[in-house]
């Protein structure tokens, strides 16, 4: 991701570990909270694998699941703010814009050919096509390169009003003629569900809205990121835990005024909150934390730290290599489990065809989780290592 200009005593910058001069200037909150979310996301992944369903009645599995929700949201709001860090680097909004709509492009295209094949084995769109995260997110960089010849506080108030605002969103269908209604529809369900079917032939995981308004407050929050330090910390402590707070109240009224009939614990309940769209409950649970952490992240020391900045300093190159990885590492598991490697059960991944007396155990699932980490890092560190040693290679600042 886009790094920030040189390092100063007055705000969050610090200076770069031993290593490539390309690497000065990095803002260390951001590579270590994007490292976390990172290493949170393999979890879900090799859970996908393993057979076992997204949440569950269990406490092992809803809270695999629920760990891991952290990371669309953290990954997409920082997306964001890397682009405004990006922007104080090169100091061209059209430059940016360019960059922005040629990296999201590039997204797209590599979800719809390598992370297909990564999570599939295949390329059989008429089978099974994902409009999934990766795809989510490079068109919001496209839609966010409109925005960005504004002030960066116009973008935040813009993506406040899309997330919290999002509701409306699905009723634009309807303002159509009766008889355009069915295609808008089609066209609409890219960007937020409504009471028409969407495109056939495609899965759409991740609709547009609100997560461009994501990556709007994200975009904003970078002008925090490069002003004053106490400031700064002020800031994402109140902003952060003044989500939790409203999170806490809001969702526990709604609990509390909900009948459940499977008689969940009120903390299940509470934490079981909607992301597809992500609701702003969802977003206010997720999003708090992450920022309310920032402060902590930008002068954590030791040697976990360096570790999950390694990996967040080449996200892009972790997705797609984790995927494989986790892939490949379900068809071993599988072959020594049950003498077949199954891939029939993972050609519509990540909805897989796993019968349910083959799902593997919790116990399995970390152990495998914490080898395929332990390779990734590995990796990652090798990566890093070349990218930054190598500027003059323009196109490895997109993976």
């Amino acid at each position: 991701m886009a790094t920030s200009s040189q390092t100063s005593t007055s705000d969050l910058r610090v200076r770069p570990i031993a290593g490539p001069t390309a690497m000065v200037g990095r803002i260390q909150s951001i590579d270590v909270m994007r490292g976390i979310v990172m290493v949170l996301m393999a979890i879900d992944h090799v859970r996908v694998y393993s057979g076992i369903p997204a949440g569950g009645p269990t406490p092992g599995i809803f809270f695999t699941r629920w760990i891991t929700h952290f990371c669309a949201p953290a990954f997409v709001f920082f997306a964001g703010t890397s682009a405004l860090l990006y922007f104080t680097k090169i100091n061209d909004k059209s430059k940016l814009a360019r960059f922005l709509v040629t990296r999201g492009l590039l997204l797209v295209l590599l979800e719809l050919t390598l992370i297909k094949l990564f999570w599939c084995f295949n390329l059989n769109y008429a089978e099974f096509t994902l409009a999934g995260v990766i795809w989510m997110l490079g068109w919001c960089m496209v839609l966010l390169a409109l925005f960005v010849r504004l002030k960066p506080t116009t973008i935040g108030i813009i993506g406040l009003v899309i997330i919290f605002a999002q509701q409306v969103f699905h009723y634009v269908p309807n303002i159509f003629p009766e008889s355009a209604r069915k295609m808008a529809g089609y066209i609409w369900g890219f960007f937020y569900p409504s009471s028409f079917d969407s495109m056939p032939g495609i899965a759409i995981l991740y609709v547009l809205l609100p997560w461009l308004g994501v990556m709007m407050t994200g975009y904003a929050f970078g002008n925090i990121l490069r002003g004053n330090q106490s400031k700064a910390k002020k800031i994402c402590l109140a902003v952060g835990l003044g989500s939790i707070v409203a999170f806490l109240i809001v969702g526990s009224v709604l609990v509390l005024r909900t009948p459940d009939e499977q008689n969940r614990p009120f903390i299940m309940r509470l934490l079981n909150q909607q992301k597809y769209p992500p609701s702003q409950l969802y977003l206010l649970m997720t999003l708090g934390p992450v920022i309310a952490l920032v402060p902590w992240a930008e002068k954590a020391k030791g040697w976990l730290i360096e570790v999950l900045k390694t990996i967040g300093r080449v996200p892009m190159f972790y997705y797609l290599l984790h995927i494989l990885l986790i892939h490949v590492s379900a068809l071993a598991v599988n072959l020594m489990l049950t003498g077949a490697a199954h891939q029939e059960w993972y050609n519509t991944a990540p909805f897989t065809q796993m019968p349910e007396d083959q799902h593997w155990s919790l116990g399995l699932l970390y152990l495998v989780y914490a080898i395929d980490l332990i390779i990734l890092y590995f990796a990652c560190r090798w990566y890093e290592k070349f990218k930054f040693s190598h500027p003059e290679i323009g196109w490895l600042k997109y993976i």
